[in-house]
């Protein structure tokens, strides 16, 4: 609808004068380009997600723990533990803490 339409339809509606009705047509059509912000009264529940395993890592993850557990004797490592079976391994030597965390990075693309 164009603003002229849409003042004379305000006149007639409202029964008020022309200014009035620009006016109340201008706000209108700013109000049409606004968003609309509201939040819902409930929220919808969330499921939880279960991770997927990727047993490639766990394999990998587990060969160089296996690694460090049997080689303690050439580098003194103590507290090899497992933080996560997909990601990272966490030692000490000494007195300092290490850890090996595993990143797997996406296929290039074509």
């Amino acid at each position: 609808m164009d603003k002229e339409k849409l003042i004379l339809s305000i006149m007639k509606d409202l029964d008020c004068s022309r200014e009035d009705a620009e006016e109340v047509a201008e706000m209108e059509i700013k109000a049409k380009g606004l968003r609309r912000y509201e939040k819902a009264e409930e929220q919808k529940p969330k499921k939880k997600r279960e991770p997927k395993i990727d047993e490639e890592k766990v394999a990998i993850i587990d060969f160089v723990w296996g690694c460090m557990l049997n080689n303690t004797h050439i580098m003194e490592l103590e507290n090899i533990n497992v933080k996560n079976p997909q990601k990272e391994i966490t030692f000490k030597v000494g007195e300092n803490e290490y850890s090996f965390t595993l990143t797997k990075h996406r296929p290039p693309k074509k």
